[in-house]
């Protein structure tokens, strides 16, 4: 288990899964402004023959906004990522928690949005299943 992330092996396929999680993100207001599909990337880039394993980038609009307004290079630390990948016959589902992430940083103005927006996130995490 990891303690910068939530986390959880399912069984459903992987296809599913990224749709179920679209579905959860989009319905706690993110949207995913990055995809990084890391097979193709290995086969592409180094002529590697890779798991399934995709990086998906969210946001949500109103509480990025907050953040920048809150801290101007919290940018550093955007998007939130979501991880989906193939460990043996199982999908292992990954979603950071930014409360653990934003760590790091001295604003306590931004304790509260990262709360906010690390509840929306459990709640995604929890929905797929």
């Amino acid at each position: 288990m990891i303690h910068y992330g939530f986390t959880k092996e399912l069984d459903i396929p992987y296809k599913t899964v990224i749709e179920l999680v679209r579905e959860a993100l989009k319905k706690e207001g993110f949207g995913v402004l990055t995809e990084i599909d890391v097979q193709e990337k290995m086969k592409e880039k180094l002529g590697l023959d890779f798991r399934k394993y995709i990086i998906l980038g969210a946001c949500s609009p109103p509480d990025a906004h907050q953040a920048i307004l809150a801290e101007e290079n919290i940018g550093l630390m955007l998007p939130c990522n979501v991880i989906i990948y193939e460990r043996g016959n199982k999908i292992v589902l990954s979603i950071i928690r930014p409360t653990v992430a934003m760590q790091m940083i001295a604003n306590p103005a931004l304790r509260s949005i990262v709360e906010n927006v690390e509840v929306k996130l459990k709640k995604v995490f929890d929905a797929v299943r």
